[in-house]
């Protein structure tokens, strides 16, 4: 068992026993993930270590129970005036998780928010948020799909197989495949599945908006050895992925767009030099060459790649079909 799997049956042993007044034995706690009563005597003890109180109840027969107090968690816990302004205005930026857990929770936490202030103050604090904007052009929309959302939250927290039905961009009709998903990515205001494909030994993502249905079996699995979701995207320069020597990519870009580039993080591994001529150079390693291609179109003539020749070659067929599309 992984330390991971661990971490996930912790998780949700906490989630079980904070959600309970009567409390849980070990018994029914130890048949619920299909561990011995040993691993679970061990996962509370961790539980406690890390300072979760956990009560102990003895019930008729002496019988032993277990549940977690969370009501006093945060006791003495409080915010100042410009902490909760700043919570209440966050609003605007998780709208683009609306219909999964985290947006539930976050509204939660907003409603009591507004409950303390009042209406008026409420009614005040919402002019500050006037003075702030976030785009979401482009986002996906997730506010109907928190059934489905919720569900694979499950096969992600239960190590559940599923029967995924979804709609490949290019595919004709939708396909039904077993995944083991292990997490999701939040990428450029969209959710993405990250799974691995039993039938294919591979790992593979899916977008959540071309998912039509899930549906969980009993079954339950284990991840890949040593799969850490960081680490499977390291050498993406998105969501895209594959497992295959790194690329160095050289790109020079001219002094019209230096600036702009040198502003932002585009990479973990990038390095960026300055130019005599005011340009600048920029190398990354990446795995796939597909999104790093649309990101240095983006920029037009104003970006020259210097290296590899594969994505040299893969941008000048591009550029070729674009001048015939305008002919």
């Amino acid at each position: 068992m992984t330390d991971e799997s661990s971490f996930i049956r912790q998780w949700l042993l906490l989630r079980q026993l904070s959600a309970t007044r009567a409390g849980r034995t070990l018994r029914g706690l130890a048949e619920e993930f299909q561990v011995s009563e040993k691993t679970i005597r061990r996962d509370l003890e961790a539980l406690s270590r890390v300072g979760f109180t956990l009560v102990e109840d003895r019930g008729p027969h002496g019988r032993k129970s277990y549940r977690a107090d969370t009501d006093g968690l945060l006791a003495g816990l409080s915010f100042t005036f410009e902490e909760i302004v700043a919570l209440h205005l966050s609003r605007q930026f998780l709208e683009p998780y609306a219909g999964t857990m985290f947006w539930r929770a976050a509204s939660s936490a907003f409603r009591k928010i507004r409950a303390g202030l009042g209406d008026e103050r409420h009614r005040y604090l919402n002019q500050l948020g006037a003075l702030t904007h976030s785009t979401t052009s482009g986002a996906s929309d997730y506010s109907s799909r928190g059934e489905l959302i919720d569900t694979l939250m499950t096969a992600v927290e239960d190590r559940r197989v599923a029967h995924v039905t979804y709609q490949a961009a290019q595919a004709e009709s939708p396909r039904t495949s077993v995944l083991h998903v292990l997490g999701f990515v939040f990428h450029r205001n969209s959710l993405y599945l990250v799974a691995h494909v039993p039938s294919r030994s591979e790992l593979r993502h899916y977008k959540l908006d071309r998912v039509l249905q899930v549906e969980l079996l009993s079954d339950q699995f284990e991840p890949p050895a040593g799969f850490d979701l960081r680490t499977h995207l390291e050498q993406s320069f998105g969501v895209f992925h594959r497992d295959q020597q790194s690329h160095l990519i050289r790109v020079r870009f001219t002094a019209s767009v230096a600036q702009y580039v040198r502003e932002q993080r585009w990479h973990h591994s990038q390095q960026l030099e300055t130019l005599p001529d005011g340009g600048v150079r920029a190398e990354l390693h990446l795995a796939d060459l597909a999104e790093v291609k649309a990101w240095i179109l983006s920029f037009g003539a104003q970006a020259v790649v210097e290296a590899p020749a594969e994505l040299q070659e893969l941008i000048a067929e591009d550029i070729r079909a674009l001048a015939a599309a305008y002919a």
